[in-house]
């Protein structure tokens, strides 16, 4: 049965809508205000809101901001408005809301559209975490007003970070709503029809998420795509995980290429920059997967969350989520305990204090599956997931690789700054 989440301070309305949604067969939940409809929220995700826009604690508008910036905003919401509200309930469909009812409200208006956002939900993926997901410190408060300032010019951005930082939560902050998104999946191409792809990025963006490791012939078309920019008015975000001065000074990277990214710069920080927020990404982590059912209901207590705090984490927000996501498959509890982080993820980087907890006193070739299981794990967390750069680091085929982290029980989990498809 489908939740639906009607949050609004008249009795009277919140009662009529119970009434009619729950003579439809949907599971209705009431919220008279918003603090009452953020604790439905941390409680579970519905399937629809229905949000008024005024309401004595906190305006509906407000309250769907907080829920987009947190990264909540995972199921639609409809607004409701009354008389000479409407202007504001079209500035909470740019937020994020899926649309708007006026009131007094319609029957039928009120169906149709509960079911066409129930529709429009059931056919979307799982939200990609936005760039909310990075934290709240000052050094990531500072990150967002920077980007802000250069979101609605059209020159190209050079985003440059260690590899699993997110840099494409932030070139998805910078994207304008509602025009094209174009990723280069496929960095050939930019070789082979650099036109092609600015035609699918008209008005909107073109995204390239490490332009270090183009080859010359790939640079030479993305030099190319840049250089028609402004005939479709699209942007060019790219980023970096390596450092391309060094990179042309080698010989190896197009050095107009670089000229022509690097004008607009911004970095990314790492992970350990910023580590009193890796509690919250944590939990917002885990609070994804119980929402898309992939693990029961459960918390990480605060002795785990501190340890988790507390690592280096070389591999970032990606190393951070497999973390994570290994957590609330593996741990037999309700709750993560910090037994459980301190099973499944070693406390130091240093390869030979990884090691040290080897077993010894087993068969040879189950000591040889320990030692390479942590060494794969090792290698994943450093290149942030980059399979292809990690095949690169430990000499082997992508496709053997694959096939050597399923043997060893390697789960290889999608970027954590990877759209939803």
């Amino acid at each position: 049965m489908q939740e639906i989440l009607v949050v609004d301070d008249e009795m009277g309305i919140r009662e009529l809508l119970s009434e009619i949604l729950s003579e439809e067969g949907y599971d209705v939940r009431l919220a008279q205000n918003a603090s009452e409809a953020r604790a439905r929220r941390a409680q579970a995700r519905p399937d629809l809101v229905l949000l008024d826009i005024w309401m004595p604690d906190t305006d509906g508008v407000t309250l769907l901001k907080e829920w987009a910036s947190a990264g909540l905003l995972t199921m639609p919401v409809v607004m409701m408005s009354g008389h000479g509200t409407i202007d504001t309930a079209v500035q909470a469909t740019r937020i994020g809301a899926y649309d708007f009812l006026e009131k007094p409200i319609a029957l039928q208006k009120l169906l149709s559209t509960v079911g066409r956002a129930l529709k429009h939900g059931g056919e979307q993926p799982q939200a990609a975490l936005s760039l909310a997901a990075l934290g709240r410190a000052p050094i990531i408060a500072e990150l967002k007003q920077r980007l802000e300032r250069i979101a609605n010019l059209r020159t190209p951005v050079l985003l440059v970070s260690e590899p699993g930082c997110g840099i494409e939560l932030c070139a998805r902050m910078l994207h304008g709503r509602n025009t094209p998104w174009v990723a280069v999946e496929i960095s050939g191409q930019l070789a082979e029809a650099p036109l092609d792809l600015l035609t699918q990025a008209r008005e909107g963006t073109l995204f390239v998420h490490e332009v270090a490791d183009l080859n010359r012939v790939e640079q030479k078309g993305l030099l190319l795509l840049i250089s028609k920019l402004d005939r479709y008015n699209a942007r060019v975000i790219a980023g970096a995980t390596r450092h391309l001065a060094e990179l042309v000074a080698a010989g190896s990277f197009d050095a107009r290429l670089y000229a022509a990214l690097s004008g607009t710069t911004i970095r990314v920080p790492s992970l350990r920059e910023h580590r009193e927020d890796v509690p919250d990404i944590a939990n917002l982590v885990l609070s994804r997967m119980i929402e898309a059912k992939e693990v029961p209901p459960r918390e990480i207590s605060t002795a785990a969350l501190n340890t988790l705090r507390n690592y280096d984490w070389p591999g970032n927000l990606i190393q951070l989520q497999t973390t994570v996501q290994t957590l609330a498959q593996t741990a037999l509890g309700e709750q993560i305990a910090q037994e459980d982080v301190e099973r499944v993820f070693p406390q130091q980087t240093n390869v030979r204090q990884l090691t040290h907890d080897l077993p010894f006193d087993v068969p040879l070739r189950d000591a040889r599956d320990a030692f390479e299981r942590v060494y794969f794990e090792y290698h994943i967390g450093k290149e942030g997931g980059n399979i292809s750069r990690v095949a690169e680091t430990v000499g082997l085929e992508r496709t053997h690789l694959y096939r050597k982290l399923k043997q060893l029980g390697i789960r290889v989990s999608r970027r954590l700054d990877e759209p939803s498809q």
